[in-house]
């Protein structure tokens, strides 16, 4: 291992552009730098030649949109997954993945270190401390905002210290939030999102419209699932980047997923958190609609009981610990046979379910009937109702005397 070798999480913004010449200036290190394409839609085209111009050694961009979404968003979401009941957690399911890619980085180079520029008061430090430790226990963490050693604590002093090193920086106005990307989210927090009685400005959005301002004519489209997982948009095959972006498109332009909640972050403080994910918003909504008609329904109420504990832990940055692992295999397992055909109408931010059908629907029409059938025997309901009374006929017997 190369002891003087850094690997840091970069993307040519102002924090990781100082970071870059900081671990250098301050420590002697050579950094190696890696950007991750996970479709946040950003310039990516001469961050090489930036990065080397401020002393990099080497960078790795990769394009992970495919195994983000295959082998992050969608096993989360065969869970029907969603974080104190509203977060469809974007942001936690990409920070696993560009820091595995890192600790693989790490050990093609030889590097000792890995380094980011998350602060200490948000969950992706620990996102990707967790993610780093997991995969490689004796890798050494660089995490200047929670060092004695960085000084630059303020947007100010950065800017400062990059034109006193001639480092390029964006130079457009500062944003009044911060702002995070990928395929799945985009997320708004800080700035005027700290005061809750703000309500987050209408051209802060970035990949849906207003729903007053969407669409008079509803879109219908119809998705198909194979085991839990879309495959198809109005029976078009698609790989899983591309049917997300897809469902980004026609979500957005009808108003769909913004989300403005307060969170609880694992670190102990309530964090405001505003978010579109309308693409996420109508697949959770059509895949509980297929699984309604495909899944046993003890198997689907056990699922669902563990499906917070199971968001806390994605939340929290425990996706390579044991016990997401293996809540992982039991709701794969469930997710065997979830497969059919969901249509839905988008209209003015509503995704409405109009049609279900499935090839093993255990929904049959003539059992749930409200007319005369042959099938179902009503004098049954007696004794069951009897029998599950049973218990309360007995607590009511002794509460009475």
């Amino acid at each position: 291992m190369d002891t003087n070798k850094v690997v840091l999480a970069y993307s040519g913004g102002l924090d990781t552009s100082v970071i870059l010449k900081w671990l250098q200036d301050e420590f002697g290190y050579e950094v190696v730098c890696y950007a991750a394409d996970v479709g946040q839609a950003e310039e990516l085209n001469g961050l090489e030649e930036k990065a080397k111009k401020t002393g990099a050694s080497k960078i790795y961009i990769d394009d992970l949109t495919e195994e983000f979404v295959r082998d992050y968003v969608f096993p989360a979401f065969r869970a029907d997954v969603a974080y104190e009941g509203w977060y469809l957690l974007g942001t936690s399911l990409a920070r696993p993945l560009i820091a595995k890619r890192m600790i693989d980085i790490a050990r093609e180079e030889g590097a000792s270190y890995v380094a980011h520029g998350a602060t200490g008061k948000g969950n992706d430090q620990v996102r990707f401390e967790l993610t780093f430790w997991a995969l490689e226990p004796d890798i050494k963490v660089i995490a200047p905002w929670k060092m004695d050693e960085w000084t630059l604590r303020s947007r100010e002093k950065m800017i400062d210290y990059a034109a006193l090193h001639g480092i390029d920086i964006p130079v457009s106005k500062k944003k009044p939030y911060s702002m995070d990307r990928n395929l799945l989210h985009i997320s708004f927090e800080g700035g005027i999102l700290e005061d809750l009685w703000n309500a987050p400005d209408e051209d802060m959005f970035v990949l849906s419209c207003s729903p007053e301002n969407a669409p008079e004519t509803p879109t219908e489209i119809e998705i198909s699932f194979r085991d839990g997982d879309p495959v198809a948009i109005n029976a078009t095959p698609m790989t899983p980047a591309a049917l997300l972006a897809k469902l980004n498109e026609l979500g957005g332009a009808n108003g769909i997923g913004r989300v403005d909640i307060v969170e609880n972050r694992y670190v102990g403080m309530k964090s405001r958190g505003v978010y579109e994910t309308p693409g996420g918003t109508i697949m959770k909504v059509a895949h509980r609609a297929i699984e309604q008609i495909t899944m046993d329904r003890e198997l689907m109420h056990l699922r669902d009981e563990l499906m917070p504990r199971y968001a806390t832990l994605i939340y929290n940055g425990y996706w390579f610990a044991p016990e997401r692992e293996a809540l992982q295999l039991l709701i794969d397992d469930s997710q065997r046979g979830v497969s059919g055909d969901v249509r839905l109408k988008l209209y003015k931010g509503n995704c409405i379910v109009t049609g279900r059908r499935a090839p093993k629907s255990l929904y049959n029409p003539q059992v749930a009937t409200f007319e005369e059938d042959d099938v179902y025997n009503q004098k049954d309901a007696k004794g069951f109702i009897r029998l599950n009374s049973l218990r309360l006929r007995m607590r009511a017997q002794v509460k009475d005397g």
